[in-house]
């Protein structure tokens, strides 16, 4: 008996629908809309701290190893375990550095060992003209320390050790611009520069590039700060509350989006519904004089709203899954995973729209008098 009457009421429901086409694709196409906005807009939220995290390793790394207090230099052996330690975390590159106080020309600079393929991955922002140092006996020059020895690509300088006991001639390679202070450095390659000072196997610091929130790396610093205490953690406070800012302020523009789509998606369904409710103001006085109550005026009304619901939330789903893809693509060159929990939420919260938008009407409709309709007042 009760599957023979929600049969009925289904069919009672799905026929009303039918009976005012336009007015119901009307209602249906503002719910489908909302619930392309809503779960698009919400896959997108989800996605941004990702993708924007890595558009933001663009502007260099987020954390430095740093050696501990009372020490100069880190066991380059160290390094794989902390990595290790950030399982979980897109580590984008991390740039070895080896410092040390050598002479150009006789003139006192400060000249950098690092490994190029890294630093080309976590400081794509240098700027070079020419080229990195690709062969042995190579060097990059700093933008300023070019001007200040008139040197250019392919030039050759004399690099010597600070107390004389080494010299060589080098090819300037190229000369790096960054807008920074590395451009009063010399680089040239790790494993060179530690055969030269005799040094194998340590650096000065580390950067690492790794998409993580100012918080998750906060954390880490704490943690390795207790687990290994001959490296100092340290993050890129600029970088990282930068970007910390930006992502809050592209995910409150998301959200506040996403609810004025909703209270626009209400206010349609409503006018809509209510409309209808006018325009069978006899059908519902003429079910009540056949023995209907509120509730199944009620009941009725809120079936229909809840069936647009259900149907533009389903229809929505998908073109807001293919929204987010296309602004995934385009925006970040990275497809979105389609999340199950965000295309159930969306249709949910497209039903629920609906009901709440519904009530109002359906207050009307309850208070229908049959005997004042009947007589076509």
């Amino acid at each position: 008996m009760n599957i023979q009457k929600l049969k009925m009421y289904f069919t009672m429901v799905t026929n009303a629908l039918l009976r005012r086409k336009l007015r119901m694709f009307i209602a249906l196409l503002a719910v489908a809309i909302g619930a392309t906005i809503i779960s698009g807009m919400i896959t997108v939220y989800k996605e941004v701290p990702e993708q924007m995290g890595r558009e933001f390793r663009a502007y260099g790394a987020n954390l430095l190893l740093l050696p501990a207090s009372g020490t100069t230099t880190i066991q380059e052996v160290k390094l794989p375990a902390v990595y290790q330690r950030l399982q979980g975390h897109e580590i984008v590159g991390s740039a070895p550095f080896l410092y040390e106080r050598m002479k150009i020309n006789e003139s006192p600079v400060l000249v950098g060992g690092t490994d190029f393929d890294m630093v080309k991955k976590v400081s794509p922002y240098w700027q070079i003209n020419g080229a990195m140092p690709a062969a042995d006996k190579e060097i990059l020059l700093g933008h300023e320390l070019a001007e200040k020895f008139q040197a250019k690509p392919g030039e050759k300088i004399i690099l010597a050790l600070g107390d004389g006991s080494w010299e060589s001639p080098f090819t300037v390679s190229g000369i790096v611009r960054t807008g920074g202070k590395e451009e009063q450095f010399a680089y040239m390659d790790l494993k060179q520069m530690q055969e030269i000072v005799n040094k194998p196997g340590v650096i000065s610091m580390a950067q690492v590039s790794v998409v993580a929130n100012a918080a998750e790396l906060d954390a880490f610093a704490r943690q390795m700060a207790e687990e290994e205490p001959s490296i100092h953690p340290q993050t890129v406070k600029q970088i990282a509350s930068s970007e910390q800012t930006v992502l809050g302020k592209l995910q409150a523009l998301v959200l506040l989006v996403t609810v004025v789509v909703l209270l626009l998606t209400l206010v349609c369904v409503g006018t809509t519904m209510t409309e209808v409710v006018s325009e069978r103001r006899k059908e519902i006085g003429l079910k009540k004089a056949l023995g209907a109550d509120n509730r199944n005026i009620a009941a009725e009304f809120f079936g229909e709203s809840c069936m647009l619901g259900l149907l533009g939330g389903i229809l929505g789903t998908v073109c807001g899954y293919l929204f987010a893809q296309a602004v995934g693509t385009n925006v970040f060159g990275r497809s979105l995973q389609l999340s199950i929990p965000i295309a159930v939420m969306s249709v949910v919260l497209s039903i629920l729209v609906t009901a709440i938008a519904t009530m109002l009407p359906v207050r009307t409709a309850v208070k229908v008098e049959p005997a004042i309709v009947m007589r076509g007042e």
